[in-house]
């Protein structure tokens, strides 16, 4: 008997790691939806998908793959959801696929706000293990240009109370965002939330901007008078270089520079690693043919 494929409702959006587990859309969209950095769900009016439908898809992706163990909750900020509904998803899940080992959602600062530590801590032991949030800057000002909807105070206390609630948090900053003129205080800001707050994991990003988001992101970050250069690669890894010099978390915190967007792939442990991913950098600005082309970077 052939299966059909399930059927989505695109764009759909998931993190790199995630490519190769099953994906199950409980919304459509992202609740906040106004950062100026991000065009993912432009085109979309965020909703809740209603249970049955999340159920039917749950029970015909198990006909078609019984052993899947990794499950993403798509789309761009699952944990929006009441946490009795999510809680229903999970045990959906854990009854369709018996080897289940990890669940996993986008998550805004605010999202995990919204929710109390005994409610976190309660879905982590419904399997859902695993959480990736926009950290973008840490920087107040560039957070607020950047429309980011929390302030790094909220961002750091969101990380907190994930990982205290037994979810690791999966944190991603955009370097370039601030533009040169403001790259030290981007940085510095960053580095000061990472430190105060780990995450288990942390990657960066490199700013790029689509035809959709541009003329936004400029509007809003130049409305002090203040404008808005773009960093080029030789400034991105100047800020790659001293986000490591400055970064030195009290707990190990698994870091990456491997996304597609980066011009630089990195990867290593904070803060026992840093000392050579700094060196990396440093042999990249000196020249070093390390740098990815420009054709094989996007998002």
């Amino acid at each position: 008997m052939s299966l059909a494929p399930l059927q989505y409702d695109e764009p759909l959006y998931r993190p790199p790691s995630e490519g190769r587990n099953l994906i199950i859309q409980v919304t459509l969209g992202c609740s906040f939806n106004r950062c100026t950095f991000c065009a993912m769900y432009k085109s979309k009016h965020y909703q809740a998908r209603p249970l049955g439908d999340v159920f039917a898809d749950i029970d015909a992706a198990a006909r078609r793959w019984p052993d899947a163990d990794r499950v993403f909750l798509a789309d761009g900020d699952a944990l929006v959801l009441p946490t009795e509904t999510l809680v229903a998803i999970l045990d959906h899940l854990a009854a369709a696929f018996p080897r289940l080992d990890r669940v996993s959602s986008y998550a805004t600062p605010m999202n995990i706000l919204h929710k109390t530590p005994d409610e976190l801590a309660r879905l982590r032991a419904k399997r859902l293990t695993l959480v990736y949030v926009g950290v973008e800057s840490g920087a107040a000002t560039i957070l607020s240009r950047i429309r980011k909807g929390a302030t790094p105070e909220r961002i750091a206390e969101a990380i907190e109370r994930a990982e205290t609630s037994g979810l690791a948090v999966s944190a991603t900053v955009i370097l370039g965002v601030g533009g040169r003129r403001l790259w030290r205080e981007h940085v510095a800001g960053t580095a000061a939330v990472i430190n105060a707050a780990p995450p288990r994991y942390l990657s960066t990003l490199q700013l790029r901007l689509g035809p959709e988001e541009i003329d936004e992101f400029i509007a809003r970050f130049q409305r002090d008078g203040t404008p808005f250069e773009p960093q080029d690669d030789d400034g991105v890894l100047a800020e790659q270089e001293a986000l490591l010099a400055t970064l030195d978390p009290p707990r190990p915190v698994v870091f990456r520079s491997n996304h597609a967007s980066n011009c630089l792939p990195l990867a290593g442990i904070l803060p026992a690693d840093r000392d050579t991913l700094r060196e990396i950098v440093a042999a990249a600005r000196r020249g070093a043919p390390v740098l990815r082309p420009e054709f094989l970077r996007g998002l």
